[in-house]
């Protein structure tokens, strides 16, 4: 791929030097290691439970666990793509990355990332058809049509960043291009290099808010439907069960926003640059932690697929009970 370097000439090769978390002392190295290592397993194993349980299950074959399984594959891919480089650089010291590399790991972090953005979309859209058109719910959301929203939200995702990263890489950079960050985030790599920022700054700042707030605004949307409909619902049993279907997700999205509000205040407020990095770091790990974590504890379908799957039932003990 053709580079240009700070003196003007082109085809360099460079090389980006990962600094990490600046203040983080390397005696402190081996403990974040096996923090970040015990988490990253944790969303291995946590979200392939999900999968296996609802693929596995037939009674698990609807539409909301249908996108369930999306947002689990999203979760695995998402911190895939930024946690074994973090993990590599804390235990091995292993912080370059070619040119090629960096900005395959921008592009596929950005583009999980708004398809989780979009998922979320389209599970709030099942559950307003759900509680609010109940007799259409088997019209609306049929496998196709499911597939479809699904399909949208990740061609989607996949695309917005694009421009981003295609631009930032006819950017020019040292040799070894020197990024404050534990991995490859587009802000750290424009800051990384010798040409003006500020539109690359700027066009980043726009497609975030833009895949962060229009999702958040449907959302919101659709629980405004979903809540005047509770309201109108008589019985105060009817309505606490039509929103308990809703309460995994109400938290998964909480969640997820409150990681993108930590990393953007770790950004906009004048802090040091470790609570920016640690910040986007926040935003990477801590929402496909929780979101297997809720599912399990919060959705009694779920729990039960995967009690039986992790403690599956003595054959003897069926019997004689």
């Amino acid at each position: 791929m053709e580079t240009i370097s700070c003196n003007g000439s082109e085809d360099m090769e460079v090389i980006f030097y990962l600094i990490g978390i600046p203040s983080l002392p390397e005696s402190f190295f081996l403990f974040v290691f096996f923090v970040f290592l015990f988490l990253y397993l944790l969303i291995l194993v946590g979200n392939a439970l999900i999968l296996v349980a609802v693929v596995a299950e037939p009674s698990l074959h609807k539409p909301m666990y249908f996108f369930l399984v999306n947002l689990s594959a999203l979760d695995i891919l998402f911190t895939t793509s930024t946690v074994p480089k973090m993990l590599s650089l804390l235990l091995l010291g292993d912080r370059f990355l070619s040119f090629p590399a960096c900005f395959l790991q921008m592009y596929l972090f950005h583009s999980f990332s708004c398809s989780e953005a979009f998922i979320l979309v389209v599970m709030a859209y099942d559950r307003y058809v759900a509680i609010c058109r109940p007799l259409h719910y088997p019209i609306h959301m049929t496998p196709m049509i499911n597939a479809a929203l699904a399909a949208s939200a990740w061609l989607t995702a996949l695309i917005l960043p694009i421009p981003a990263v295609v631009q930032t890489s006819h950017m020019a950079f040292d040799a070894v291009a020197q990024v404050y960050h534990c991995f490859c985030d587009h802000l750290a790599v424009v800051q990384a290099s010798c040409s003006e920022t500020t539109p690359q700054t700027l066009m980043g700042f726009c497609i975030a808010m833009v895949v962060s707030f229009l999702p958040l605004l449907l959302v919101l949307l659709s629980y405004a439907h979903i809540l005047a409909s509770l309201l109108r619902i008589n019985s105060r049993e009817g309505r606490s069960k039509a929103f308990s279907t809703c309460s995994s997700h109400l938290l998964v999205v909480g969640t997820y926003y409150s990681s993108i509000a930590i990393a953007y205040v770790a950004y906009r407020a004048d802090l040091p640059l470790d609570f920016h990095i640690m910040g986007n770091v926040v935003y990477a790990i801590l929402t496909p932690v929780l979101n297997p974590l809720i599912y399990t504890l919060r959705n009694k379908d779920v729990k039960s697929v995967i009690t039986k799957i992790i403690c599956p039932q003595n054959p003897r003990h069926s019997v004689r009970s």
